[in-house]
């Protein structure tokens, strides 16, 4: 186990590596970088630079009253003074003591950026996950001990047309009926919390919060429950139909004691092995429709933004992060099959 898991992590390097190398390259060629940008605001052309376009041919603007050492001093500034290599070889050996350096169109460290940003999207991520697997997993075991029957039918053409509303969809359509957009006013539309927040009780805080939360909890989460009730259900309803389970019922075994003493623990095992990726992700997902629709300021907008006024600490630092994260979830995933299931085992693979 421990030598599998150390094979593991020496195999992120070359993928963190591989997926930082590709990126990094995409950017070299992506047009309109921050010194072009720059080049354009210096010139009253716009923070989007006008007619600046990327390109050699394109840096030198002395007719424009912007000369050679001034665009220049620019280019040390931003770090473009030196080769491609050298630079990323630069930032790989900051990523790696989790130095991201300074963002350039927010003038902040990238790691207090993030943090300042996480609140809204550990909110929509965590609530959504909660919701997800404590509404789909009760009734995935329902639908399966009663497939076929009206109540599975049912429920399952409500959460498929669910699942085939998109959020931000469903999001307006939630503004449009409850945050006062044409029929009632009952939840509040802007933020993580009011505006009073902190002139209020911790009894009243916690209910601000999570009044707050209801539409964008619900945009968020609706489009979710489709895909893992029915896993749940396929899951369990693949269990119920084994022959262990007419060997129990012939012993006499009621169906609770079936349900739960038996399928349960084997049909729990494909659901329970994604929860620590999702559990991890949920932390730092976000939606940049549904952040945009309900005026959140979280990871999706971050990102949007940051790709929009190439940002490129921004985006190459958050990338590296959460390629991490999501490698080191892979990996808990894959261990979970052994917490969860003892007769699974990596020994074989030492070898």
């Amino acid at each position: 186990m421990l030598l599998y898991i150390l094979k593991r992590i020496l195999l992120m390097v070359p993928t963190l590596l591989g997926v930082m190398v590709v990126t990094f390259v995409i950017t070299q060629f992506v047009p309109g970088g921050p010194v072009e940008k720059m080049i354009g605001e210096i010139e009253g052309l716009g923070a989007g630079g006008g007619e600046v376009r990327a390109g050699a041919s394109t840096l030198y603007r002395g007719d424009s009253g912007l000369d050679e050492e001034k665009i220049d001093r620019l280019k040390k500034l931003y770090g473009f003074d030196q080769p491609p290599l050298a630079r990323f070889v630069t930032m790989m050996k900051k990523y790696f003591v989790f130095d991201f350096g300074t963002s350039y169109y927010y003038h902040q460290s990238v790691a207090e950026l993030v943090i300042s940003r996480l609140p809204v999207s550990m909110s929509l991520g965590l609530w959504g996950f909660v919701i997800v697997y404590g509404v789909c997993i009760p009734l995935g075991i329902k639908k399966a001990v009663a497939d076929g029957s009206r109540f599975d039918v049912v429920s399952s053409s409500v959460i498929l047309v669910g699942y085939a509303i998109p959020g931000f969809v469903l999001g307006i359509l939630l503004i449009v009926l409850f945050g006062g957009g044409s029929f009632w006013s009952i939840f509040p539309l802007r933020g993580l919390v009011s505006d009073n927040w902190n002139e209020l009780s911790l009894g009243m805080k916690i209910v601000d919060y999570l009044w707050h939360m209801v539409l964008p909890i619900t945009a968020t989460a609706v489009g979710s429950l489709a895909v893992m009730t029915m896993l749940t259900k396929n899951s369990f309803l693949e269990e119920i139909r084994k022959q262990y389970v007419l060997t129990a019922r012939a012993k006499g075994l009621s169906e609770t004691q079936v349900l739960y003493k038996h399928v349960f623990r084997n049909g729990i095992i494909p659901i329970i092995t994604g929860f620590p990726g999702y559990f991890v992700a949920s932390f730092f997902t976000g939606s940049l429709l549904i952040e945009t629709i309900f005026s959140l300021n979280g990871m999706g907008l971050l990102a949007y933004e940051s790709v929009l006024n190439r940002d490129y600490p921004v985006v190459l630092g958050t990338l590296y992060f959460f390629t991490l994260i999501g490698l080191i979830s892979r990996l808990l995933s894959d261990l979970s099959y052994v917490l969860v299931d003892p007769r699974i085992s990596f020994e074989g693979l030492d070898e």
